[in-house]
């Protein structure tokens, strides 16, 4: 079968290729791909090639599929699994395989396996490691987004704190304690945001702070603190420390001058990890959670505070397959709403410059459709790119979006998927 992929073949170069795809293995399967959302580690990837951990060294002669936040369609499965799954579910995966102790991963790793592509092979280390998810919601996004929130459902579950002259780590972020995610506007932060609301155990109190006040303006209108104290019982605050002389002082005043329990950083940048590690109370957890592209990035934390106020660091990269079904659940229970991550749409077409530009390009999560030909367009433009390209079609999904917030939904991606189709 013919496919249409966008694959890495070395460091910056990303090319829409069509082609063969071979017959499947008795424990392999094929799948349609539906949907799926661009992550800044494929942007990692794309840029560094081969000097990218999960990147095979004959990238060239055997290029990658990009992509590894997908869902869609089972189209064929191979003997082994034949009695188990069938033609026509719906489906998604974690892609974070650990197998056997590598870093093969789906949309990095693989030449025929990859959420960028019209159709793509899922192999069978997949199934052996149980990261294949069938999915029984209605909105693919919804299932692609299922994997960036469950990194960060993975990051608060990793969480530990400790009690004195106690040598056992009790697991997970401090329930009702204070929690702060720096750097956290964006579209990763906004994720982790909207799931330590709703989540079972959560904080009492959550500060997410950002440079950008266009991102922090679009976070409190998403998440207005009066409606969210009243509803969820989480006090919420939005700094931009571009603001303040002392953003340390301020960000612990907040705090009643405690520091925080949990801090979750989302940029890799040093001063930002620095001001994480200035904010922590007494046995804070701070987690690293912004992978870097330079393997000699440090940043200064304060040792004293490690040795005398049991403060800790560490870093989660992905979620399991647990977090990912805890994501799926907790979307399908309409209790968290992965669309607040999601700022642009775009077809296959506009996926390969969308990655190499990602840094560039404002706002949150770009959310690709497969089968779909149409410019990498944000929500929010939607009305003005109808009058730009004298086409209806983006007034009328304009009209879908606004009417729900401004927000992506079901309506939306049904409109794209009948009236963009490649």
């Amino acid at each position: 079968m013919k496919t249409k992929a966008v694959r890495l073949h070395a460091a910056n170069d990303l090319r829409l290729d069509e082609f063969e795809l071979p017959e499947i293995k008795e424990d392999e399967m094929l799948v349609k791909v539906v949907s799926d959302s661009i992550c800044m580690s494929t942007y990692k990837c794309a840029i560094l090639g081969v000097n990218h951990k999960r990147v095979h060294d004959d990238v060239a002669e055997h290029p990658a599929i990009m992509g590894h936040e997908f869902a869609g369609d089972v189209v064929k499965v191979g003997a082994k699994y034949a009695d188990k799954y069938q033609p026509g579910m719906k489906f998604t995966i974690q892609p974070a395989l650990n197998y056997k102790g590598t870093m093969w991963s789906p949309g990095y790793s693989y030449e025929f396996c990859g959420g960028d592509a019209t159709y793509c092979i899922l192999p069978a280390e997949l199934f052996e490691s149980d990261c294949f998810l069938e999915y029984k919601g209605e909105a693919y996004y919804e299932a692609s987004l299922a994997e960036p929130l469950s990194c960060s459902i993975g990051a608060m579950n990793a969480a530990y704190h400790t009690k004195m002259g106690v040598y056992t780590h009790e697991m997970g972020i401090k329930e009702g304690g204070k929690m702060a995610i720096t750097a956290g506007a964006g579209p990763m932060g906004l994720g982790a945001l909207t799931y330590a609301i709703h989540r079972d155990r959560k904080p009492g109190m959550i500060t997410v702070t950002d440079i950008n006040q266009d991102r922090l303006d679009r976070a409190e209108e998403l998440f207005p603190p009066k409606e969210i104290l009243e509803k969820e019982g989480v006090e919420l605050h939005f700094v931009n420390t571009a603001k303040y002389d002392d953003p340390v002082a301020y960000l612990r005043e907040l705090t009643g001058g405690t520091g925080y329990d949990d801090v979750l950083c989302y940029a890799p940048v040093a001063p930002v990890v620095t001001q994480s590690s200035a904010i922590l109370g007494r046995d804070g957890c701070l987690n690293f959670f912004a992978g870097p592209t330079d393997p000699q990035f440090s940043a200064t934390m304060n040792f004293y505070d490690v040795h005398y106020n049991s403060t800790h660091v560490m870093g989660t990269t992905g979620g399991n397959t647990a977090d990912m079904i805890e994501s799926l659940e907790l979307t399908a229970a309409g209790r968290i709403d992965p669309a607040v991550m999601v700022t642009h749409v775009g077809g296959l077409d506009a996926a390969a410059n969308a990655t190499l530009t990602l840094p560039k390009i404002p706002g949150g999560k770009k959310l690709i459709y497969t089968h779909v030909s149409m410019p990498l367009t944000d929500l929010s433009e939607l009305r003005a790119k109808a009058e730009e390209l004298n086409d209806k079609r983006f007034g009328e999904l304009a009209d879908i979006v606004e009417a729900n917030k401004g927000l992506w939904c079901l309506e939306a991606e049904k409109y794209v998927l009948a009236n963009f189709a490649d």
